[in-house]
């Protein structure tokens, strides 16, 4: 059981418990195995947006068409990943993971032949299905493994097999590892759109997408060989029965977050495209890749922050906090002209993000299973990719016909939207735990509910 004290309000504070740490996170035995290749195999994904976005808007010349075709392979990412998800629960990450990753590269390569080729913009939508569709969901497998490491779920290479462990890790490092996954995704963020930039205008349009196929065949190869840390799967093994299995989309906390994750999409997607527009605006292409660094940099930072911090407010709350800083920051973009103003307050919007995006992902240790948690963090991670995907063409569409300022608009509504969606529904983010607590005074067992 569980020991939490509850207050007045109804805010579970946890027990006292070691302060956390990235030193203490890192020495978790077995991390460093999948850390690294993971951190190689996810670069490509921040690559592969604004890399389409920069091929077709070179062959078409309309922000429109490039926005358009994103969006259908962030679309077809968003549909097709949290299937990909289950299957990993079920017959394991790498049986999921080595087609996947040859699938992506090779449709990657075919949409980059046929946007050179000039090829109608519907055969372009064709190509975008398969290769969003194929993207390999590095970051949540990742973040699956923390969960088996540290919550004590198996892992190993499979069921019957006899080489899976039960981890000793320390459950209470969950939200300093969902914190340290936020950090290396938006280090991905900070690294990737600005080689794929520069790439696509020092060396060629196509450059940026050829490089995502390639890291994603390389690093994808890598990660998928890590066999040793893989959470066992949902199958019956031999001499014990497994887990039942549950969809992760059954959690209505699930559902709610992913909702909330859509305005986190429309921020980047917005951001990605608004950016690349005001660059041109001004006649320097190239500070494209700056800004959105500094935006992602800014999401890398407050990360970090928020993986050291001994939190003693809940989740819940800290959901609606960041969520709130996000809308008030995103409000003010649409009406900035300059560089330096523009960084800064992208800087703001970025730190604005990581509290929002950490937490979410943190909460879903406690409202899923063990065995459908791949799948819950690829519909957190598809709703990102579709939220993107949307305010690409929504953003694109406006930049076209009003300008990068119109293409600003969208990261405010997409946040204040999903603010208004988590202030709704928040009541289903509370995980019930069972354990003996304190109020007013008064100590006995009931029901607890986790804020």
């Amino acid at each position: 059981m569980s020991h939490n004290t509850v207050d007045t309000t109804g805010d579970a504070t946890p027990a006292a418990t070691p302060r956390p740490g990235y030193g203490r996170l890192l020495r978790t035995p077995g991390a460093w195995t999948f850390l690294l290749p993971g951190f190689a195999a996810r670069q490509p994904f921040a690559m592969l947006t604004i890399g389409i976005v920069l091929l077709v808007q070179h062959t078409t010349g309309s922000y429109g068409s490039a926005g358009a075709v994103a969006a259908v392979t962030g679309v077809s990412m968003a549909l097709f990943a949290p299937q990909g998800g289950k299957l990993a629960d079920r017959f394991g990450q790498r049986a999921v993971l080595v087609p996947g990753v040859l699938l992506h590269t090779a449709s990657v390569t075919a949409l980059i032949v046929l946007a050179l080729a000039d090829a109608p913009l519907w055969v372009l939508f064709l190509a975008a299905v398969p290769t969003g569709a194929s993207v390999p969901q590095i970051g949540p497998m990742v973040r699956s493994r923390w969960a088996a490491v540290l919550g004590g779920s198996p892992s190993g290479p499979g069921p019957g097999s006899g080489a899976g462990s039960r981890s000793r890790g320390d459950a209470s490092l969950l939200p300093t590892a969902a914190a340290f996954e936020s950090v290396t995704d938006e280090f991905t963020f900070v690294i990737g759109p600005v080689l794929a930039t520069a790439l696509c205008t020092g060396v060629h349009p196509a450059a940026g997408l050829i490089a995502e196929a390639v890291l994603t065949l390389a690093g994808g190869l890598l990660f998928a060989a890590q066999r040793g840390t893989q959470p066992k799967t949902g199958r019956r093994g031999e001499g014990g029965s497994a887990e039942p299995r549950v969809s992760a989309l059954s959690v209505p906390g699930v559902r709610v977050l992913a909702i909330s994750f859509l305005g986190i999409g429309s921020v980047f997607g917005g951001m990605q495209v608004s950016l690349t527009a005001f660059a041109e605006e001004i006649g320097n292409p190239g500070v494209n890749g700056l800004l959105y660094g500094v935006f992602a940099a800014g999401n890398m930072l407050a990360g970090i922050v928020c993986g050291a911090v001994a939190w003693k407010i809940g989740p819940r709350r800290r959901l609606m906090v960041g969520y709130a800083g996000l809308t008030l920051a995103a409000s003010a973009l649409w009406a900035v002209h300059s560089v330096p103003l523009l960084a800064g307050l992208g800087l703001l919007v970025g730190l604005c993000i990581a509290p929002a995006l950490i937490t979410g992902y943190t909460l879903v240790e406690s409202l899923v299973p063990a065995s459908a948690r791949t799948e819950a963090f690829t519909w957190l991670t598809g709703a990102v990719a579709l939220g993107q995907a949307a305010a690409v063409t929504v953003a694109g569409q406006l930049a076209d016909a009003h300008g990068a300022s119109a293409g600003f608009l969208v990261p405010l509504v997409g946040t204040a939207l999903a603010l208004v969606t988590l202030i709704a529904l928040r009541s289903r983010l509370a995980p019930k735990v069972s354990g003996r607590v304190t109020a007013r005074g008064k100590s006995h067992r009931e029901p607890v509910t986790v804020d």
